[in-house]
C-alpha cells in the first residue's frame, strides 16, 4: 500500500504549530506574572512612601540622653515605639493628626526599637514592642516620669482628649456599657440624625465635667439599651463655645439637658434628674411635657416679721425708725435664703418686742434697683446698720439670729474690712460679666479663677495663683484672670462657664473654652 505524503507533511506542520502555541503560551504567563510582580512592587513602595509622611512635630528619638532631656523639659509625652521602622504606620499617620491638635499642650515622640540606636534606647527604658499586637506600644510619661501605658481606643478624639487631660476620665463613647447611645460629635452630625432618624429620639445635651450628667450617664446608657430599637438615645457635648446657637434653640441653660424629638421636631423637654432607667423607659413610651414649676413665693409675700421695702417707702421707714438693720438681698442667692430663718426669728423677736432696740428691714436689690445702687450693693447678702436716717456701718459678719439681736442691743463698729483681692494691687486681671468675653478673645492662654471672697479654698489658692501670674506678667499672650462669683451679674456669667463649687479654674485659648484644670494649686 502507498503512504500519503500530505498526511505525513501535515502531521510535521502539526507538531510544529503545537509547538509554537506552547512557547507563546509560556511567553504570555510569564509576562502575566512580570506585571504582577511590578503591581505588587508598586503597592509596596507606595506604602513606604506613605509610611515615610510623619509629621514634623512627632519628635523622633534614638539616643538615650537626647530621650532623657526630651522627658526633662516637656511635662506630657506620650512615646510610640514600634518594632520597626514599618511597623508602627497606622499609629504614625494617626499620631500626626493628633500632635498638630495638641501642639503646645502634650509632645508626641517615636522611637524605633529596629535600628542600633533605637535598640539601645529600648533597652535601656526597658521596652519591648515585639511582644505587643501590633509591634508597637504607646506609653506615656508626665513630669519627667513614667505615668501609664496609654490603654484607651486609637482613635484621633479619645488621643486628644488623653493628652489634654492624662489622668482625666475617658469619654463617654469609650465606655463598653454605653455603645447602645449615639454619641454625636458635630452640630452637622446632629442635624443629620433628626433629619433621617424615624424613630424618636432622646437627646442628652452634658458637659463633660458636669456632676449630675457623670451621675446620670449610666441611667442613661442603660436606658438605651433597653428601649434599644424602638427609640434613639443619644449624647452629645455641647459645652464647647462654638454650639452656643445649638444651645440657644432648643433651651440649653444647664447641664445635662434632655431634649425629645419626633420626626426631627423638637417636642419636650425630659427633666426627671432623679430618675432610673426605668423611669426614662417608661417616660418614652408616653412622653409628657415638665409640669410647671411651684413659683417659689417671695419673702415679703411670706408670713414673715420682716420689714419689706421698697425705692419708694425706704427714706420714710428710716425716717419713722432711728435704728434700722437692713439687709439687701437677691431671691436666687444661696447665702441669703441660708440667712432668711435666722433673719426671720431675729425679727420675730425684735420686730414685735416692746422695748426693741431696733426693726430689721429687707430689699430686693433685684427688684428695688435704685435704694441698691445708691448704696452700692455689689454682693449678696449686704447687711447695714442705719440711724436716725443715715447710713453707719456695714456688717458682713452678722450671719445668724443670735449676733444679730446681739447687735441691735449694742451697736458697734464692725472690725476694719479687710482689703479684697481686687483691691490689692497685683498682676492678676479681675473680670466681670461686662468684660470677660472681651478680655480673653484677646490671649492665646488664659487661666481663669472662679471664686468667692468667703470661700477658704480660695483664701488659699489666691498667693499661689497671684504669684504664678507674675511670674508671666511680661507675655502678652498669657493672662491669669479671676472672677467673683458673688457680685453684681457675675453669677450668671459663672453658671455660664460651668462652676458648680469655689475655686473653679477654667483654661480658655483667645476665649474659648478648653478644659478644666484639676492639677496642684501651688504656683508651680
Amino acid at each position: 500500500m502507498l503512504k500519503n505524503p500530505w498526511k505525513s507533511e501535515c502531521a510535521c506542520v502539526s507538531r510544529r504549530g503545537n509547538g509554537i502555541m506552547a512557547s507563546w503560551n509560556r511567553y504570555g504567563s510569564r509576562m502575566r506574572e512580570a506585571k504582577m510582580l511590578t503591581l505588587v512592587l508598586l503597592v509596596w513602595l507606595l506604602s513606604v512612601l506613605e509610611a515615610v509622611k510623619v509629621s514634623p512635630l512627632i519628635e523622633k528619638v534614638s539616643d538615650h540622653k537626647d530621650f532623657k532631656k526630651l522627658l526633662r523639659t516637656r511635662t506630657n509625652v506620650l512615646v510610640l515605639y514600634t518594632e520597626t521602622a514599618t511597623s508602627g504606620d497606622s499609629h504614625l499617620k494617626l499620631l500626626s493628626d493628633v500632635a498638630q491638635t495638641v501642639k503646645g499642650q502634650g509632645t508626641i515622640a517615636w522611637v524605633n526599637c529596629g535600628d542600633s540606636e533605637g535598640r539601645k534606647l529600648c533597652k535601656k527604658v526597658k521596652v519591648d514592642p515585639s511582644s505587643k499586637r501590633g509591634r508597637a506600644e504607646l506609653l506615656h510619661y508626665k513630669d519627667g516620669t513614667f505615668h501609664t501605658e496609654y490603654s484607651r481606643p486609637a482613635t484621633f478624639k479619645s488621643m486628644v482628649a488623653f493628652l489634654k487631660d492624662p489622668s482625666g476620665p475617658p469619654l463617654w463613647e469609650e465606655n463598653p456599657e454605653a455603645k447602645d447611645v449615639v454619641h454625636i460629635e458635630t452640630e452637622k452630625d446632629f442635624r443629620k440624625l433628626l433629619k433621617k432618624e424615624e424613630r424618636p429620639v432622646l437627646m442628652m445635651f452634658y458637659a463633660p465635667w458636669c456632676g449630675v450628667c457623670k451621675r446620670m450617664q449610666p441611667i442613661f446608657q442603660q436606658a438605651a439599651t433597653e428601649t434599644k430599637g424602638k427609640y434613639v438615645l443619644a449624647g452629645m457635648n455641647v459645652h464647647p463655645a462654638e454650639f452656643d446657637g445649638l444651645k440657644q434653640e432648643y433651651g440649653v441653660k444647664g447641664y445635662p439637658t434632655f431634649c425629645y424629638f419626633e420626626k426631627g421636631k423638637f417636642l419636650h423637654h425630659y427633666e426627671n434628674y432623679g430618675a432610673t432607667a426605668k423611669d426614662i423607659a417608661d417616660w418614652l413610651k408616653n412622653p409628657q411635657p415638665p409640669q410647671p414649676k411651684t413659683p417659689e413665693v417671695p419673702w415679703s409675700e411670706t408670713d414673715s416679721a420682716v420689714f419689706h421695702l421698697s425705692d419708694e417707702s425706704f427714706d420714710s421707714f428710716l425716717e419713722e425708725h432711728p435704728a434700722a438693720l437692713v439687709m439687701f438681698y437677691a431671691p436666687w442667692c444661696g447665702h441669703c435664703k441660708k440667712m432668711k430663718p435666722e433673719y426671720d426669728e431675729a425679727a420675730e423677736i425684735l420686730n414685735k418686742g416692746a422695748d426693741s432696740p431696733g426693726v430689721l428691714a429687707a430689699v430686693d436689690a433685684t427688684v428695688h434697683k435704685a435704694v441698691s445702687d445708691r448704696f452700692k450693693i455689689s454682693g449678696f447678702p449686704t447687711v447695714k446698720y442705719f440711724e436716725k436716717g443715715e447710713e453707719k456701718y456695714t456688717l458682713p459678719q452678722l450671719r445668724n439670729k443670735d449676733k444679730i439681736i446681739e447687735f441691735m442691743h449694742n451697736p458697734q463698729a464692725p472690725p476694719p474690712p479687710e482689703q479684697s483681692w481686687e483691691e490689692k494691687p497685683s498682676s492678676v486681671s479681675h473680670l466681670g460679666s461686662e468684660d470677660f468675653r472681651e478680655a480673653l478673645k484677646k490671649k492665646k492662654h488664659a487661666l481663669v479663677m472662679f471664686y468667692a471672697p468667703w470661700c477658704p479654698h480660695c483664701k488659699n489658692a489666691v498667693p499661689h495663683f497671684t504669684t504664678a501670674a507674675e511670674l508671666f506678667k511680661e507675655d502678652r499672650k498669657i493672662v491669669y484672670a479671676a472672677v467673683d462669683c458673688t457680685k453684681g451679674q457675675n453669677h450668671e456669667l459663672c453658671k455660664q462657664e460651668g462652676v458648680e463649687g469655689y475655686p473653679t479654674f477654667n483654661y480658655y485659648n483667645y476665649g474659648k473654652f478648653v478644659e478644666k484644670y484639676n492639677g496642684d494649686r501651688g504656683m508651680s
